[in-house]
């Protein structure tokens, strides 16, 4: 009967659920994006790099004629080339940014984004030509300097490692974790541009012949040279992997999910308390006329699962509208479906430890006490 206490329990668990599904959202977003362009390049069965490569962006290049040797492992049906380095980039207002160079396969352009905002894949074959993200256009490689104010556009003249290069088109792709942006263009002008190696390949992007067992032909590339031969979503694995044990993300948001997870026990386990130890006199009246404490418990249990339920309700509905706040800015926000099964979990522990707290007290009274004073 007392609304203040009834509605701080339920706002307690609300905040609980908020800060558990909320974050953890924000976690399997950040995690997922770690693995976008593997993803978006979704072509090849295996990806061959060197074999001390541990992520996406880190690139360590090989031989050349290795390609040759991986085309000719059986079960390879197709392998291309592929080149991704960071290099210096001067746009037209002079400022100067690095850049993430991507050289496709000159033959078929294999690897190349899905989504055209503006132009054609074709179009990357043209006379010094290189595609720019649509979005980072418009942020990070936007003109600001001598005057100008605008988006990076299509025809503009930028200077990549001071080699000319025409903007043929803009694309579009899944937001990264990486923040540097990407440049595209073909494998043997990405070679002119960058500087002078006498190791150039980055990556081989291999499709295997239809029937075949894919990890049989990776033990077999592998066997046969010094590469790491992946399937994309073990590449993927490790890069996200790489990436959560090295930026301390995950110490970050497991601390906070801990956090709500604790404030949501504090808050309801003191509040039943509190409402057990001053309505004490009333369980003992309920045990006088012969409730079993099995009763009890069930009384109990009812009304906390009865709070638990629309404090979590209120706390995931939060979580989800906070997650189309995020997308409006750009923030990471991915709510699987693992996630509000794990925070529906937590707030029933949280519920249940908090009941059980208070129902000791309960369990223990003597029903004679109603008859005291």
């Amino acid at each position: 009967g007392d609304r203040i206490k009834y509605l701080s329990l339920v706002i307690g668990l609300a905040f609980a659920a908020l800060l558990v599904t909320q974050q953890g959202s924000i976690f399997t977003g950040y995690a997922l994006r770690t693995g976008a362009w593997i993803r978006d390049t979704n072509v090849a069965d295996l990806w061959i790099m060197d074999d001390q490569v541990e992520f996406s962006e880190d690139t360590k290049p090989m031989v050349d004629n290795l390609l040759q040797r991986v085309r000719g492992v059986d079960g390879v049906q197709w392998a291309v080339p592929m080149y991704k380095a960071a290099i210096k980039c001067q746009l037209p207002d002079g400022s100067t940014q690095v850049v993430r160079l991507i050289g496709l396969d000159d033959a078929t352009l294999t690897g190349g984004p899905h989504t055209m905002a503006q132009g054609e894949l074709i179009d990357l074959r043209s006379d010094r030509a290189v595609f720019v993200h649509v979005d980072q256009a418009a942020d990070s490689l936007r003109l600001k300097r001598r005057g100008m104010d605008r988006p990076l556009a299509v025809g503009d003249t930028v200077s990549i490692n001071d080699h000319q290069a025409t903007v043929a088109g803009l694309y579009r792709s899944s937001p990264e974790f990486f923040w540097e942006p990407v440049i595209y263009t073909t494998y043997s002008r990405a070679l002119t541009m960058a500087p002078p190696e006498r190791k150039s390949l980055t990556f081989v992007l291999v499709k295997t012949k239809p029937g075949s067992d894919v990890a049989a032909v990776a033990r077999a590339i592998e066997s046969l040279m010094p590469v790491r031969a992946l399937t994309p979503a073990q590449f993927e694995a490790q890069t996200m992997d790489y990436v959560l044990k090295k930026t301390g993300i995950l110490v970050n948001f497991g601390i906070t999910v801990l956090l709500g997870f604790i404030i949501g026990v504090l808050v309801s386990g003191q509040t039943l308390f509190a409402f057990m130890l001053e309505n004490s006199r009333y369980f003992a009246a309920i045990k006088a006329m012969g409730a079993s404490n099995w009763t009890i418990i069930r009384m109990v249990v009812v009304q906390v699962l009865t709070v638990g339920v629309l404090g979590y309700g209120l706390g995931i509905g939060g979580a989800c509208v906070t997650g189309l706040l995020f997308a409006n800015v750009g923030l990471a926000f991915t709510m699987s479906w693992q996630i509000p099964v794990v925070g529906a979990a937590a707030i029933l522990i949280c519920c249940l430890g908090a009941g059980g707290i208070g129902l000791i007290r309960v369990l223990r009274l003597e029903p004679a006490i109603v008859f005291k004073g």
